[in-house]
């Protein structure tokens, strides 16, 4: 099964001044109350195919024909090394969980019931299946892998290499970033080297281990063609990740698999895909999954900082669409900095006093161009503490303190 995910937003063209295109940027952003739900699923791809063709250009790096240079002194066999180090750490995860079909609600009508009885259309369950990837992050069995692979199951199953099979507690997940971790009763387990992905650079080898399209322990290669992709940029505006882009081969399937560096150690979990596109994978940077799976095994739970704010960089381009839209209710004298676009009823941005049409301009002192900026701030900030805003309001800057909340899962915008 593919979970999809569309992206409702448009890329920015400075030679197009369509109106939509800076409500649709807008309504794509972070740190607004988002629903994320997922599908059962052992990968998804991101994006929409029409509307990413243009970004995929965009964003891809030109595959490279010749096979990037060896570090020095590595072995040509380095590959075939890593992977009898950490294949062993590897894991497939089988999920299941039971749907049960709804009726429509004119079927629960007495009139419905009394004349038509038993002739009625019965709810009727089926059972979806997704197969995923996922790799032992300790050897007394906690298993890192995707929300989306193991969100909403009945029932884990995890398969070693050495074809041990165990029934697997799902500890926690969290859809903002789509990571999850899974525990096995299970004791001396081989383990993975966890790398550091804050110090990954373009062109740098990648090698991914995973199961893709129920092909067990099947190894790709490539290199690490960006970093710090935005969520949006990639199709799935309901994640907080900036993900680390490979032209290493991921598919359904290789979804929670490792993405490993040429030591053989763990610099990002692989997720997600784009429709249509060749040499497009994604994974999100270890750093981010250790911090999140850290609280997943402490507590079962992320708590996520957010300010509730809808937002879009500005642009000269953006300032002019907006301010030529007689639907947008902002006017805007800048192009530089964050326009909110909108603010949330009671989120910790209306408490502090933000309003539609402020232009966020620094934040703790440091200068934000784009809605990522202030989603990283944001979330390195963590819950409750205080963010000291330099804004751009009616024609003079306001200094301004906000307090960030907990983001409340489950709520939509």
């Amino acid at each position: 099964m593919r979970n999809q995910v569309h992206d409702e937003s448009q890329p920015l063209n400075p030679q197009n001044h369509n109106h939509a295109h800076w409500k649709k940027a807008a309504a794509s952003l972070s740190l607004v109350l988002l629903g994320s739900g997922m599908t059962l699923a052992g990968g998804y791809l991101a994006g929409n195919q029409q509307q990413l063709a243009q970004k995929a250009s965009n964003l891809a790096v030109s595959r490279v024909d010749a096979a990037p240079p060896l570090p020095n002194n590595a072995d040509p066999n380095f590959v075939t090394q890593v992977v009898q180090r950490v294949g062993p750490a590897v894991v497939r995860i089988e999920s299941s969980r039971t749907v049960t079909s709804r009726l429509p609600a004119e079927f629960n009508d007495p009139f419905f019931r009394r004349f038509f009885g038993s002739q009625l259309p019965q709810p009727q369950q089926r059972v979806e299946r997704g197969t995923g990837s996922g790799f032992i992050i300790n050897s007394n069995g906690n298993i890192l892998t995707n929300a989306h692979v193991v969100d909403g199951a009945d029932t884990v199953r995890v398969i070693l290499t050495d074809g041990r099979s165990f029934q697997g507690k799902v500890l926690g997940t969290d859809k903002l970033t789509d990571v999850a971790v899974v525990k096995i009763q299970a004791n001396n387990l081989p383990t993975i080297t966890v790398g550091n992905s804050d110090q990954l650079q373009p062109g740098q080898w990648a090698i991914a281990i995973g199961n893709p399209l129920g092909l067990d322990n099947t190894v790709t290669t490539g290199i690490i063609s960006a970093t710090g992709r935005t969520s949006n940029q990639i199709g799935a505006p309901d994640r907080r990740v900036e993900y680390i882009q490979t032209d290493a081969a991921i598919n359904p399937g290789n979804s929670g698999g490792p993405l490993l560096n040429y030591r053989g150690e763990v610099v990002g979990m692989n997720t997600a895909i784009i429709q249509g596109a060749q040499g497009l994978g994604f994974a999100i940077p270890i750093k981010t999954a250790q911090r999140i799976s850290e609280q997943l095994i402490s507590t079962g739970q992320v708590k996520h900082a957010y300010l509730g704010i809808q937002m879009v960089g500005l642009t000269p381009q953006i300032k002019d669409s907006i301010n030529s839209d007689p639907n947008s209710g902002l006017s805007v004298d800048t192009d530089k900095g964050v326009l909110v676009v909108k603010v949330m009823p009671n989120s910790p941005a209306a408490k502090a006093g933000l309003r539609a049409g402020d232009v966020i301009q620094k934040l703790n002192g440091q200068a934000v161009s784009d809605a990522s900026n202030v989603q990283r701030a944001v979330e390195n900030t963590g819950v409750g503490k205080q963010l000291q805003m330099e804004l751009w309001r009616n024609g003079r800057n306001i200094n301004l303190g906000v307090q960030t909340g907990a983001f409340p899962v489950g709520q939509v915008e």
